[in-house]
């Protein structure tokens, strides 16, 4: 009766063997403490980006420190980042002494009517946006003065806004960040768990350990508990990487972002878990297909391609072709969490896409467990799809 039982959960001791094998070695736990580490070091340096400001020193003569006292009072208004300070000289040539000596960063003055910013060796690019901006708007306000109007006037009308007929456009620069760390960790945890699942059935066929698991166990529980256990060790680790992200998140200006990202990272975990399912079950075939390591180039190459156009598919699709893109498996598992990020998603296309994405995947297990079983025991050189598929068991 215990023989028995201990067939029927075969699966559950492969899962099991699976994870405390990955989760105890050293290269894993490594790797997703430096992934960790790389994820807080990103998001701390960009709080600390956000967080820094900026000097600048211009240096203006006598006829120029009222236009250089209004850049200095309109800089806020430009870039919130940049702090002008005016430096008044006597002349020309103090002004030179003052960008050679480092005192100024750059030297405002007037040549044939038109106002010239003039720096040592390089260019000041946020002094020099400013600068342009307030020159303009304190010329344009003088202008307008002279012909006896204003500038709200001169200005009425030739404003143009932004919108967006599917979401909004304060998450659209969010959406597009956050889609491509959702794409980047789908398609990196796929690529090495599913080249380790595919190695690790090499080499227990390679060893011929496999033929006295088979006689053991059923090999439809040994590919489940490949596939379960390495899910189950994805999902944890991509659940530590949103945790940390979103917790750095709520350390930097964009905290108020990490409620509205809650949602849709619960969706993209839910897609995560039927997207990777079915590549695990595929990786595996691929596995199985080979006879050696040097094989599994061969066998995966035709996984390898359609994870590329996943992962590129998931960055460079918009509009129409997004929304297409965002019901057919797999690459909805990447581009469907992106949309819902960017807002403007119907509560019922989530859903379908993630009910067809769980139909491929069933499917695909249902393949890939026909050609696992008919293509392990088969060695002696790389065995094709059409022989596995029609081999007897």
């Amino acid at each position: 009766m215990s023989t028995h039982d201990d067939r029927e959960r075969a699966w559950l001791l492969v899962t099991r063997r699976e994870v405390v094998s990955r989760i105890t070695d050293k290269s894993f736990l490594f790797g997703t403490a430096f992934m960790v580490l790389l994820i807080a070091g990103f998001i701390g340096f960009t709080a600390w980006q956000e967080d820094r400001s900026e000097d600048a020193t211009l240096a203006a003569t006598p006829e120029a420190v009222a236009m250089a006292t209004a850049i200095k009072d309109g800089a806020a208004q430009v870039d919130e980042d940049l702090d002008v300070t005016v430096l008044e000289v006597a002349d020309r040539e103090a002004a030179e002494t003052a960008l050679t000596g480092d005192e100024a960063d750059a030297w405002l003055h007037e040549v044939d009517g038109v106002w010239q910013l003039t720096s040592e060796s390089s260019t000041q690019d946020s002094l020099t946006a400013v600068a342009e901006a307030v020159v303009r708007q304190q010329v344009l306000a003088d202008n307008a003065a002279g012909v006896g109007t204003t500038v709200e006037a001169l200005e009425a009308g030739s404003t143009v806004s932004t919108d967006f007929l599917r979401g909004d456009a304060e998450k659209a620069a969010v959406a597009d960040a956050v889609g491509f760390v959702f794409v980047f960790l789908f398609y990196f945890a796929a690529l090495v768990f599913g080249m380790q699942l595919a190695s690790s059935v090499i080499e227990e066929k390679q060893s011929r350990i496999v033929e006295i698991i088979a006689a053991a166990i059923p090999l439809r529980h040994l590919l489940a508990g490949k596939v379960l256990g390495n899910t189950a060790l994805a999902v944890i680790q991509l659940l530590v990487y949103l945790v940390v992200g979103l917790i750095g998140l709520t350390f930097t200006p964009y905290k108020s972002f990490v409620p509205a990202l809650s949602g849709p990272t619960a969706w993209f975990i839910g897609f995560f878990l039927a997207g990777f399912v079915a590549l695990a079950c595929l990786w595996a075939v691929a596995g199985s297909l080979a006879s050696r390591t040097e094989d599994l180039q061969s066998t995966s190459t035709p996984l390898t391609m359609l994870m590329l156009v996943m992962f590129f598919g998931g960055l460079s699709l918009d509009g129409r072709g997004q929304v297409i893109a965002s019901f057919v498996p797999p690459v909805s598992a990447v581009v469907m969490p992106k949309r819902i990020l960017a807002g403007g998603v119907e509560w019922w296309e989530p859903l379908v896409a993630l009910g067809l994405l769980a139909v491929f995947a069933a499917i695909t297990v249902w393949v890939g467990e026909r050609l696992y079983r008919r293509a392990l025991l088969q060695t002696g050189g790389r065995v094709s799809l059409r022989q596995a598929w029609s081999a007897a068991e």
